[in-house]
């Protein structure tokens, strides 16, 4: 762990009794010692000095964390949360690209086009230090420089060919040639993309879905066009991959990059690839990595792959700092 304690970095995992909590945090000195969480849950005992959320997907925390009044993410982050869990958010909202004063650390902000609203935060410690966590992120191009680089690694095994991918965007645009199609997507994040790809065609119909992708979709975007319930008379419909086999539809399809659905699949993903992960390291420039998301091996496969090129890399698993809560 040098090159982080060089750099004024301390990340650890807290144990409780029923295990560990998801993600990491940093523990830095910028004028006094502090704690960031990142992406993890609210905790009964122990309170850091923030807990950073990145976006409202479930495997980032935020329906436990927002109920903290240390809780930090976006402005579209926490509507999306409320919307999600019917909860108040308790915490600080910021617009994205802004600084937000958090215990006396300037944090910049940063878009990840991820989801709507989802964001990366960076910030320096006392010794000039630059701290950034992405969390999820499908394109890096407005991600700055760093020292000290905290990222997802949901497609970071280069040796595993389903984590090479690009988006089928000219076969999802054929297949709007049917005015009879439904489409299998995520509520959040992923329907809304599809609403824009569809509208961005030029298609300006009404588009059918389910309640809380609506809720969504219609509270996250400004130019979603006319949306309608599944029963009514629309030429498309989007509602979650489960319950899309109960659409009364000519021709189905699933937005995802898996293949292990009974309807044709196609390539929509809100994430970057491993070739892309890559990429992004190289233009932030990082000494030291902490690779984070999400569970199995492609966090410590991807820095693996990053000690190869010589930078320094740690998965969440191998980070043996450890505090009991």
């Amino acid at each position: 762990m040098k090159p982080l304690f060089d750099l004024g970095v301390l990340p650890i995992r807290h144990r409780t009794s029923k295990g560990f909590k998801p993600h990491v945090s940093l523990v830095f000195n910028a004028g006094k010692r502090l704690t960031f969480a990142v992406d993890t849950t609210n905790s009964r005992s122990q309170q850091p000095d923030a807990y950073l959320i990145t976006h409202a997907h479930s495997d980032h925390h935020g329906k436990s964390a927002m109920m903290s009044e240390n809780a930090v993410c976006s402005k579209e982050t926490a509507q999306a949360l409320e919307i999600l869990y019917g909860k108040k958010y308790a915490g600080r909202t910021f617009s994205i690209g802004d600084s937000i004063d958090i215990a006396g650390v300037s944090v910049r902000t940063y878009p990840t086009h991820h989801t709507i609203g989802s964001c990366a935060f960076s910030w320096e410690n006392e010794v000039g230090t630059k701290i950034m966590v992405t969390g999820d992120v499908k394109d890096s191009k407005d991600l700055p420089k760093c020292d000290c680089l905290v990222t997802e690694a949901n497609y970071g095994d280069p040796d595993d060919p389903k984590c090479h991918f690009e988006d089928d965007l000219d076969v999802f645009r054929e297949s709007l040639g049917s005015k009879d199609i439904a489409f299998g997507a995520y509520s959040f994040g992923k329907a809304q993309r599809a609403v824009k790809l569809i509208r961005d065609s030029g298609y300006d119909g009404a588009v059918g879905m389910d309640p809380v992708s609506t809720a969504l979709t219609r509270g996250l975007m400004q130019d979603a066009g006319q949306l309608v319930d599944l029963e009514a008379d629309s030429g498309i419909k989007i509602t979650t991959p489960d319950k899309v086999t109960k659409l009364k539809a000519k021709n189905k399809f699933i937005l995802t990059g898996r293949k292990d659905f009974k309807f044709p699949t196609i390539n929509i993903s809100d994430h970057m690839d491993v070739n892309g992960l890559i990429g992004m390291t190289k233009q932030c420039a990082p000494s030291a990595v902490i690779t984070y998301h999400p569970g199995g091996n492609r966090p410590l496969k991807l820095a693996t792959h990053l000690r190869k090129t010589g930078i320094y890399a740690k998965a969440l698993l191998e980070i043996n700092t450890i505090l009991e809560l």
